[in-house]
């Protein structure tokens, strides 16, 4: 037994070395077999790993350049651009809030920026950034605030909006520099990734640079710059035609949004939203700068190259003299002023005047006041010309007569009528402003100078064939609306004109049927007048110009041509020129023409007490013209129910010279309470007068 036992306990001492070894040589293959892997990685696919860790990512990044000038006709600045200093940020792709959080906090200590209006949104942001402080905050909420009803944590987003919740229920206290600091961090964080914005670029101090500049490697993505502003050296009376731009706050107007973003621009670029800032932004905004940067695979910056500068704004030459428009704005001014005072602008909604080239359709000048008559202040509204409409009155006879020439019922030779009011059924009689029987007849001629309401209407009825018994009836073709509609049209009356400035409007044309579906004849009668249809004050100047040519309907337009920016921002060679273009040739004779125009002539230099432009007569060179005066009303926006107060509205068309015109001119003052003062002849001689002595024509 002894024997047996001694041998069972040599053969135990012996298999447990045998054991460890087993263990220690399958620890040994497995650790060579790792130093094998490790290997076989480093010298296979070292070059790979390491490429993953250098990997970049190179993105094009643009900038914005200056915009386009804006000169008059005689190469003054109207529109240029002030550069200053800026303090800029671009946003690297894997910036947290924290990090924006914390880079505000030390640029505060080297400049000063001025408080946006900040919500309490935007203040309890800036404080939930702090590094710690939102978890501090979610600690401090009630456990009902942190999870939902089934005791799960909330979604990050909820829980973010219950901690902003939160913070603003204990009360957000700011001191002045942390309302500074939650004005950058609102900018910063506002920005998308990659793109920059301005931090300050107004008022920056010499001292505000050389600090930034000293700590931009602890202020990541800030760099200084420079940046662009509109100024306006002969003044901003020009502004209302020439447009705005936008802010880098507001960036793309939502209504081009999508538009603008398909054509390369990004969301904060400033650029025109209205006018000729809007209608030329591809030509004013030049071409981006492009900037090749390489991200890394931390998405951090590494390295930044200039590869474009970008191409500044091309400059825009307008067809407008400053000095002029400033004489006609004035001009415009002291007329209303005389209106003022004489207290007939009680509902008066401005007034509106426009001269233009009638051989090329080029702007000479533009000038609009607009009031309100609930507090009677004033303000400049230029493009009121363009967007506001109104019945003129009398000075579209001039398209009248024409139509009626033009359709055959009277002729240059056999155009005399009997000078009779009309007498329809339950409305007061149709007649013109002097005593009915103060003329037996009158000839197209003499029913402009005068201004015959009843030659007009008697106009009407023959186009429509009509078939009158006084107070009884009148019936009237029934397409005699788009017959005397298409005459005018032909004209520019009732039609878009062209001009090369966004926000055109069109004349409004009344109904031609009442309720029971009836043909409106003394409607129609109304319109061969005037006193039914309203126009633009450009459809006007339009219709006036036409006359002026000898028949051509031409485009108007304020851009003669447009400029290359040199490097040095000088103006470079030209791109394009603005010529003349013909919408259309109204289908009239030389001779029949020559009716209108001696009529329009004799308006001015006529005689008879009941001549109706008289105050022109001692212009020189001549002048030929014709006065308007409509029946209106005045609608309260503030009180639509209520009965309209009837008010007048006086204008005029005219040309000049009269032998070669160079100018026309279209005038209305609307809604007057009396129309004593003949304020449009005025402007007009006052206008004529400053432009012949500026063209030095005699």
């Amino acid at each position: 037994m002894d024997i047996i036992k001694k041998r069972t306990g040599s053969q135990a001492k012996s298999t447990i070395p045998f054991r460890l070894n087993l263990l220690f040589f399958i620890v040994f293959v497995l650790f060579a077999m790792l130093v094998g892997q490790l290997a076989y990685l480093q010298i296979v696919y070292g070059g790979k790993f390491q490429a993953e860790v250098d990997r970049t990512d190179k993105t094009v990044m643009t900038g914005s350049v200056p915009r386009g000038m804006i000169y008059d006709s005689k190469g003054r600045l109207l529109v240029g651009n002030s550069t200053e200093n800026a303090i800029s940020y671009t946003k690297s792709g894997s910036v947290s809030s924290s990090d924006i959080y914390t880079i505000v906090n030390r640029l505060t200590k080297y400049m000063s920026v001025e408080v946006d209006d900040l919500s309490s949104r935007d203040k309890a942001d800036y404080i939930l950034s702090a590094p710690g402080k939102s978890e501090k905050v979610t600690k401090q909420m009630p456990k009902s605030q942190r999870v939902n009803s089934d005791g799960d944590a909330l979604s990050s987003s909820k829980l973010y909006n219950n901690e902003v919740k939160y913070i603003e229920k204990q009360g957000i206290h700011l001191n002045k520099k942390d309302l500074q600091r939650a004005t950058l961090f609102k900018k910063m964080s506002a920005a998308y990734s990659l793109s920059t914005v301005f931090l300050k670029d107004k008022d920056l101090t010499s001292r505000e640079i050389a600090q930034v500049s000293e700590h931009l490697t602890e202020l990541p993505g800030v760099s200084i710059g420079t940046n662009w502003n509109r100024e306006y050296p002969q003044g901003k009376s020009i502004a209302s035609i020439i447009g705005g731009v936008s802010t880098e706050q507001q960036g793309i107007p939502d209504s081009e949004l999508n538009t603008m973003l398909a054509a390369g621009y990004s969301r904060n670029d400033r650029v025109g939203t209205s006018y000729l800032e809007k209608s030329y932004e591809s030509i004013l905004a030049g071409t981006k700068s492009q900037r090749e940067v390489q991200v890394g695979s931390n998405n951090q910056i590494k390295k930044s190259k200039l590869v474009y500068g970008g191409q500044k704004g091309g400059n825009l030459n307008l067809t407008i003299d400053s000095k002029f428009q400033k004489k006609v704005q004035a001009d415009l001014k002291e007329q209303y002023d005389a209106a003022k005072s004489a207290g007939i602008t009680q509902y008066s909604d401005g007034a509106y005047v426009v001269a233009m080239n009638p051989k090329t359709g080029a702007i000479l000048a533009m000038a609009g006041i607009h009031n309100n008559p609930k507090t009677g202040k004033t303000s400049e509204d230029a493009l009121g010309v363009i967007n506001r409409t109104f019945v003129m009155g009398s000075a579209v006879k001039g398209a009248t007569v024409l139509g009626a020439l033009m359709d055959g019922v009277i002729t240059p030779s056999n155009n005399t009528i009997a000078d009779e009011p009309v007498y329809l059924p339950g409305t007061a009689v149709k007649k013109s402003v002097y005593p009915i029987g103060t003329f037996s007849s009158l000839t197209a001629e003499q029913a402009l100078q005068f201004s015959s309401n009843e030659y007009m209407m008697a106009l009407a009825m023959k186009e429509g064939h009509a078939k009158y018994v006084p107070k009884e009836s009148l019936t009237l073709d029934s397409d005699i609306f788009s017959k005397m509609r298409g005459y005018f049209n032909q004209f520019g009356l009732g039609v878009k004109t062209g001009i090369d400035i966004s926000g055109e409007t069109t004349g409004i044309e009344g109904s031609t049927r009442n309720s029971s579906g009836q043909l409106k004849t003394g409607s129609a009668l109304d319109l061969s007048y005037g006193n039914y249809d309203a126009y633009t004050l450009i459809e006007m100047a339009q219709y006036i110009s036409t006359i002026a040519n000898g028949g051509y309907r031409l485009r108007p337009y304020i851009v003669q041509s447009i400029q290359k920016t040199k490097d040095n921002g000088k103006k470079g060679a030209l791109t394009s020129v603005t010529k003349p273009s013909v919408l259309n040739k109204v289908g009239f004779t030389q001779d029949e023409l020559n009716v209108v125009r001696k009529g329009m002539y004799a308006a001015v230099h006529g005689s008879g007490y009941w001549t109706t432009a008289t105050k022109l007569a001692d212009i020189s060179p001549s002048v030929a013209a014709k006065t308007g005066t409509a029946q209106s009303f005045y609608y309260d926006p503030d009180n639509p129910s209520s009965d309209p107060p009837e008010t007048i509205t006086t204008s005029l068309v005219s040309f000049g010279p009269y032998k070669n015109p160079n100018i026309a001119m279209a005038i209305v003052f609307p809604n007057l309470t009396s129309e004593t003062g003949s304020y449009p002849n005025l402007l007009a001689k006052q206008i004529y007068t400053d432009y012949f002595k500026m063209t030095g024509q005699k």
